[in-house]
């Protein structure tokens, strides 16, 4: 198992440390599990304490991108209809959508096909049943959805210093439409 803990303006790959969480803050918790041959990956963002408007709204919004986007999902959609509704959702509340990082596919491996683009785009792929992958849209405040890694080669941070939600599941493509692998509910 692995964990990584982005707080605010990180948009992934927080490595969790000793900082204290403060009132207010916003947490993404990134979490992969491997287990009898076969990978997991979800993320959700917490509230920590008093979040304001903005920060609620900004989660809020993260999770109804990836809702949106499961809800699309089944055999003979286009994978590129995903990053259709994603940046629709987006743009209508104010925020933008990392174009930096994708879902992928994942199975006995962690990174594979299909690549999952969570903004607009012109790939070509289509949901077949046995396709099992993630999405998660790492929502940004703003139209500025820059960002730029730390020097530890692995946090990335909004280059506006704009805060960041994200939202992930593993989604299995069925006969009959698609199961969420990863649902906490």
């Amino acid at each position: 198992m692995s964990c990584c803990t982005s707080v605010n303006n990180i948009i992934v790959h927080g490595i969790p440390d000793n900082r204290p969480l403060e009132d207010g803050d916003i947490l993404n918790v990134d979490v992969t599990v491997y287990l009898d041959g076969y990978h997991g990956d979800t993320s959700r963002t917490f509230l920590i304490g008093d979040v304001d408007d903005q920060g609620r709204d900004l989660v809020r919004s993260a999770n109804d991108a990836l809702k949106a986007a499961i809800s699309i999902c089944g055999p003979g959609t286009s994978f590129k209809e995903i990053g259709k509704v994603i940046e629709e959702l987006a743009t209508r509340r104010g925020y933008s959508v990392s174009s930096q990082f994708s879902g992928h596919g994942i199975g006995k491996e962690f990174h594979q096909p299909p690549w999952v683009l969570h903004v607009a785009n012109q790939e070509e792929g289509v949901m077949k049943p046995g396709h099992c992958f993630t999405i998660e849209p790492s929502l940004i405040q703003g139209d500025d959805p820059r960002g730029w890694m730390l020097p530890d080669g692995w946090t990335v941070l909004t280059e506006s210093g704009a805060r960041s939600a994200a939202a992930e599941h593993t989604i299995l493509i069925t006969e009959k439409g698609a199961d969420v692998l990863t649902a906490n509910d």
